[in-house]
């Protein structure tokens, strides 16, 4: 093969040697060297003629003759033209000071062929030339990739040759940016050594004057050269790929021309060509911003086009506006309801929303923050006068107001800071050609909080904040009036507030929350109408109260007055915390009781300024050190018991534990409950212990409290049916399993670990986790076996229980407690399941045995027993051995004796109703309650809410008969109804009334309004409450409800698409849909309908459901809109742009609420099954009914909205960048792949579709228009040949710009593509 090589080597020599002798013209020469290519066995273009020639001949035999013959090589096809540039470019730049006329000429056949770089036919020459021009500029070396691609070799050859010409200009005229690294040292100037040609030394002076001079003018040739490469779109697409795919290496090039454009006025050869520079630059940033845009002559492209919201005013919040944003309202509402717990941080979710909504809205930072805080404004407006019941009121909309939303928008400041930013790589993105995103975001902050005091109808605080919000705007006064008598602005304590009425609103609690988040300064007091005047002169004469805070830090002793004190009022400063925390670990029994309680108080509910500080110190409390001095046996634990107590109670109050879930501290509380209840479970109780304030703490409450918490995380008593498995392993409800809390928990530790915290989320002193290591269930093996026990329990009957065993003995001690009016000496059976007049053992039981004597054994134990207790005296309820008072009072007895059975008796009622196997016992007021006297006044009132919202629901009950129900369900109402109504018991009452609403749900009949009217008539302050809740229950089951109620939805949010309806008749918007109160003042609570479906649609039973009633809302309505618009007698839309804005603004608000609303029903399972099922579904389907009046524009529209309908889900879900806070955003690659796969194949032809054919084309080039211009991101994450698929169908439809655009995004491994594909569209 070397013979070879160096035989075709001499004879190309030779022959070019004859023809140069002969003063052959070009034309004869590529003639007779394309003979000895032939004769070699060659293909042309040939790369061995190429290095050839460049190699041996190009100094060596520097002739004008040579450059001419390379020159008719290239335009006749016997040279790459690709090839010859590269191997110039690393033989001539480097010597372009020794060799000017080399360089003179390499920069013309450079301006001539670098545009017209075609692809090679034949697959050996393609991969030979890809390898020398690889070999030649060293590109897998500087970019990092393997290069195998001609449109690669092509990309990165124009991009290296437009960096070098840049270094190598700047080097000649002694520029020498120190922050500019060269993309390789193989081109700098004046590194390597002169050819032999130049250093002879025998040039004359007119030699030399004619060199300097060639040097001169090729440096300005040089930048003539770059801008006419630069204004060619080919090259502006190809620079584009690199900016898109490689931003990094992009960086370096626009680095050169900011300092080239800096130092104009201190070069004077910079400023010589300074127009050309001006060229240059412009044409860069052309090509970044030349962005895919549709054909402005096909309907598609003027929907994308005017489909923004940005064309809207940034003050312009009415409906069509608010549908833009509504996204924000519905998510922060919710997360209000207060039966759910998720597991994710609400700041982590609201940070991506807003990052998304920011980027498909187009809009400014100054209007996404404004929406935010105005949504936010909204939700405490929702609630300011809340019905009263055990559900989270003020304190957790307050903790989304003022924590919730400032720390978001720390993220989504940070986020930029750090260069993690999600948002849209090919829109709204910096190219650092100007400032930075960063500080526009800041900007739109502070502008969007001085135009936030216009919305005085939100602002106005509600009476149990009046307090705080006057506080906060004294403090803003005695600043103010602090600085202008030249003292500084916070001078003496910062605990003092003025007695003065300041006239606060909540304006001043959200500038106090957002300066102690370090988002703006002290400034903001200084902001015109901040502060009024007459607050101001008042403050300086004002008495200041100082605050119990100031006596603690100065060491006064946690007990009486102040600790009560304490209790009521707000921390203010993370100092405080701490101290509190050293006190809760290291003080006295009492201190740290006193501790505790403080911590779990005020400071903790509304001391919103640290709250996420606070929240933390709490948990972490819950897994407190062991002591230096400990030694054991037993668990370390229990000398804590009276702190312990004393926080689990403050914890498992609604709004504690909600403000909790808010910041995503669910796995955690779950992980520090585990030990908890494996310690204090497996303790044997001893007589109770009382503190000074007289609370009874005993191993059994502690416990109990614990345990219930725990169970209350994950949902323990969900009906079987809901614990069903889908495809992916995933189950069909929300976090339903402790193992998923278990191992969200432990997926945060090794980032939580590694990662410092920034300045603004440090905690000083902050304690590291007891448990800094994974956390499983095998670990606790107590709380494993009742684990497993319950899924048992739910799953199918109880086994046989063996006479004698352990379990038996103490289920029969646990039944002869319960049941005291029975024969004495009442056992369970060798099954457990009738009583009977015999002991476990056989033997009477002795008289001087107290049978009655509550059992002192450890809590799992007596765990383990209670369903075979269960399971005995409901069976001899049903055989009437037992009187249902009997069964009540025993099961309250068993609850007070061990809340924590309550547990159990959930978990086995709730399991035996679904079976449906009990017999139905009369509620008649005898053996049951009856709720006779109000239930038709309470199925009334349940009809009244569900009429308003438009729904119309029938009538289950009326006078005659008493109305029954199961055995199980009777007891466990029963059961309900003897509970007290005390604050303190309230981690009873919220496991209680989510299993009631779960049994009700598994009954196969309505049984809300039953409990509803017994409830009512126990807790007629409730009434109201009650009332809501039963309402929601007719949806778990209808279908038909469920449709109706989104219909409401849709209506009460968009209005009346007949024009014969005025948008001004009736309330539409988000007030429309959530309503702007969830009670209005009258003698019935009225609930908007959007508000009655974000507190149904996660319980619905057949979700899936949920899909197909929104897509068909939206396919509807879309046609309906361009219906509305359309001319009477005409297909076609009206000829103005208005109309035309119009029902496209009005496809996209549908679209815009329906994905909302499918998003909160199931979150990414439910979007995952739109992508997979619902939409190739709807896709395939052929419509049998054909709508009058339905044309192409209505075909048009429809798929324009279901596109917008399937891309807004996936965005809301999965996020539009990059990275996402979330875990749902490792599932997009997959799904997404799956979609466009489905879309590819249907292009090819591969799958027939029933749709029509408009609507189809339609509702592709919408959905890739979308995914091209807002989520670049997801096309990086799909195969490179399904994109191929994808594009070559776009290219069918003469879609060309919108294929390339498409591939443009699709990675480096599409890089290529796109180089040849430009060819044929540019």
């Amino acid at each position: 093969m070397v013979a070879e090589s160096t035989r075709f080597e001499d004879r190309v020599l030779e022959t070019v040697k004859c023809c140069q002798e002969r003063k052959d013209p070009p034309l004869v020469w590529a003639m007779e060297v394309s003979k000895c290519v032939r004769e070699a066995g060659f293909s042309l273009p040939s790369p061995e003629l190429g290095v050839v020639l460049v190699s041996s001949l190009c100094f060596s035999n520097n002739n004008p003759y040579l450059w001419k013959f390379l020159d008719q090589a290239i335009s006749s096809g016997l040279l790459s033209s690709l090839q010859v540039l590269a191997l110039l470019t690393s033989r001539v730049i480097p010597h372009r000071r020794t060799q000017p006329e080399a360089y003179r000429l390499y920069l013309e056949l450079l301006s001539r062929y670098a545009l017209f770089l075609a692809p090679v036919g034949t697959n050996p020459c393609r991969e030979k030339i890809v390898i020398s021009v690889d070999d030649a500029l060293e590109l897998s070396k500087n970019y990092g990739f393997h290069v195998v691609e001609f449109g690669q070799a092509v990309v990165l050859f124009l991009f290296t040759v437009i960096i070098n010409l840049i270094d190598s200009t700047m080097d000649d005229w002694g520029l020498q940016p120190a922050s500019v690294g060269k993309i390789s040292g193989l081109f700098g100037g004046g590194e390597h050594q002169d050819m032999d040609i130049d250093s002879k030394g025998n040039q004359n002076d007119k030699r030399r004057e004619h060199c300097e001079l060639l040097k001169k003018t090729n440096a300005f040739m040089t930048m003539e050269v770059l801008g006419k490469l630069t204004e060619n779109r080919k090259v502006m697409v190809l620079l584009r790929l690199v900016h898109l795919n490689m931003a990094e290496k992009f960086n370096g090039l626009l680095q050169r021309i900011q300092f080239l454009e800096s130092h104009k006025s201190v070069s004077p050869n910079i400023k010589s060509s300074s127009q050309i520079l001006v060229r240059l630059s412009a044409n860069i940033k052309r090509g970044l911003d030349l962005e895919y845009q549709l054909n402005k002559r096909q309907l598609f492209g003027v929907m994308i086009d005017i489909g923004s919201c940005s064309s809207a005013s940034s003050y312009n919040f009415g409906a069509g506006r608010a549908a833009c944003w509504v996204p924000f309202d519905i998510y922060v509402e919710t997360a209000m309801d207060g039966r759910q717990l998720p597991a994710t941080s609400a700041v982590d979710v609201l940070t991506d929303l807003t990052k998304t909504l920011q980027v498909i809205n187009r809009a400014s930072w100054q209007e996404t923050f404004q929406a935010l805080w105005v949504s936010a404004l909204r939700l405490v407006q929702r609630e300011r006068d809340p019905l009263e019941g055990p559900i989270p009121h003020l304190d957790a909309r307050f903790c989304v107001l003022l924590c919730v939303v400032p720390l978001a928008i720390v993220h989504v400041l940070e986020d930029e800071r750090e260069g993690t930013s999600s948002g849209n790589m090919g829109t709204n993105c910096n190219h650092g050609m100007g400032g930075t995103d960063y500080a526009s975001r800041r900007q739109g902050l502070v502008a969007c909080l001085k135009v936030l005091g216009q919305f005085s109808g939100l602002l106005s605080p509600p009476l149990s904040i009046a307090s705080a919000a006057n506080s906060a705007a004294s403090k803003a006064a005695n600043f103010i009036s602090n600085f202008r008598n030249g003292n500084d602005g916070f001078s003496g304590s910062g605990h003092g507030d003025n007695c003065v009425k300041a006239g606060g609103n909540m304006l001043h609690l959200i500038v106090e929350a957002c300066i102690a988040r370090k988002l703006i300064d002290t400034s903001a007091y200084f902001w015109p109408g901040y502060v009024s005047t007459s607050s101001t002169s008042l403050s300086d004469s004002s008495p200041v109260q100082v605050s119990p805070w100031s006596a603690f830090m100065d060491g006064a002793n946690l007990a009486g007055p102040l600790r009560n004190a304490l209790i009521a009022t707000p921390a203010s400063s993370l100092a405080e915390i701490e101290k509190l925390y050293h006190i809760a670990i290291n003080g006295s029994e009492e201190e740290r009781s006193a501790a505790a309680k403080i911590l779990c108080g005020a400071s903790l509910s509304r001391g919103w300024n640290i709250q996420e500080h606070v929240v933390h110190f709490v948990v972490r409390l819950l897994s407190p050190p062991i002591p230096p001095n400990f030694s054991g046996p037993g668990s370390h634990l229990i000398d804590y018991m009276s702190m312990l107590n004393a926080i689990l109670f403050g914890v498992s109050s609604s709004d504690t534990i909600h403000i909790l879930s808010l910041h995503g501290l669910v796995p955690e509380v779950a992980a520090s409950l585990m030990p908890l209840c494996e310690a204090f479970g497996s303790l044997v109780p001893t007589s109770c212990q009382k503190s000074s304030t007289g609370d009874e703490i005993s191993a059994y409450t502690t416990f109990s409290c614990a345990f219930l918490l725990l169970l209350r995380l994950w949902k323990f008593y969900r009906p079987p049916h809901e614990h069903c498995i889908t495809e992916h392993g995933g189950t069909t409800g929300s976090e339903l399993t402790l193992e998923y809390l278990l191992l969200l928990r432990n997926s945060r530790i090794a980032p939580h670990n590694s990662k410092p915290l920034d300045n603004t989320k440090k905690v000083s002193n902050l304690p590291e986790p007891s448990s800094a290591y994974p956390i499983y269930i095998d670990f606790y093996p107590k709380l494993r076996s009742w684990y497993c026990q319950n899924k048992a329990c739910i799953a199918s009957t109880l086994s046989g229980l063996c006479s004698g065993s352990p379990v038996h003995q103490i289920a029969n001690k646990v039944l002869s407690m319960i049941c005291r009016k029975m024969t004495k000496g009442g056992t369970v059976s060798g099954n457990a399941s009738t009583p009977s007049s015999n002991s476990a053992s056989g033997s009477p039981v002795s008289a001087g045995e107290d049978a009655y004597q509550r059992p002192m054994l450890p809590a799992w134990d007596i765990l383990e027993a209670t369903p075979f207790v269960l399971e005995a005296v409901l069976t001899a309820c049903a055989h009437g051995r037992l009187s249902s008072r009997d069964l009540t009072t025993g099961l309250s007895d068993l609850v007070d004796f061990l809340p924590a059975s309550l547990a159990a008796i959930v978990t086995y009622f709730s399991a035996e109703i679904t079976r449906g196997i009990w017999k139905l016992v009369s509620m008649n007021g005898i053996e049951w309650p009856s709720p006779a006297a109000n239930l038709l006044s309470i199925e009334s009132e349940i009809k009244e809410i569900l009429a308003a919202a438009g729904i119309n629901a029938p009538n289950c009950y009326t006078e005659g008969p008493p109305v029954m129900l199961p055995l199980p369900m009777a007891a466990m109402l029963s059961l309900t109804l003897t509970f007290k109504l005390d604050k303190n018991l309230e981690y009873i009452h919220t496991v209680a009334g989510s299993a009631l609403d779960n049994c009700a749900s598994s009954c196969p009949w309505p049984s809300m309004p039953i409990i509803g009217a017994l409830w009512a008539q126990k807790a007629r302050r409730w009434h109201d409450f009650i009332v809501v809740s039963c309402s929601r229950s007719a949806f778990k089951q209808d279908q038909a409800a469920v449709a109706q109620l989104l219909r409401s939805c849709f209506t009460s949010f968009l209005g009346s698409p007949h024009v014969t309806v005025s948008p001004m008749t009736a309330q539409r918007g988000v007030n429309g849909l959530l309503g702007s109160k969830i009670s209005a003042c009258g003698i019935r609570p009225s609930i908007a309908p959007g508000f009655l479906y974000l507190r149904t649609c996660r319980t619905i039973h057949n979700v899936q459901f949920v899909n197909d009633v929104i897509l068909g809302l939206v396919s509807k309505s879309a046609q309906e809109s361009a219906a509305r618009w359309a001319c009477a007698n005409s297909t076609r839309l009206k000829s103005s742009r208005v109309s035309l804005a119009s029902a496209t603004s009005w496809a996209k608000e549908v679209a815009t609420l329906g994905a909302s609303l499918l998003c909160v029903a199931g979150g990414v399972q439910l979007v995952q099954v739109l992508y997979k099922e619902t939409i190739p579904t709807w896709l395939l389907s052929t419509r049998e009914e054909k709508p009058t009046g339905v044309g192409p524009v209505s075909r048009i529209l429809e798929g324009y909205a279901v596109a917008y309908l399937v891309f807004l889900s996936g965005s809301f879900v999965w996020g539009v960048g990059a990275t996402s806070s979330t875990r749902a955003h490792s599932r997009r690659a997959r799904i997404v792949g799956v979609h466009v796969d489905f879309v590819a194949g249907a292009l090819e032809g591969n799958i027939s579709l029933g749709c029509d054919p408009t609507t189809w084309k339609a509702y592709v080039s919408c959905f890739v228009g979308l995914v091209v211009h807002f989520a670049p991101a997801w096309i990086q994450e799909v195969r490179q040949e399904i994109l191929r698929k994808l594009a070559n169908g776009l290219r069918g439809w003469h879609e060309c710009e919108l294929a390339l655009a498409l591939l443009e995004r699709g990675g480096i491994a599409t890089m290529g593509y796109v180089a040849e594909l430009i060819h044929g569209i540019c």
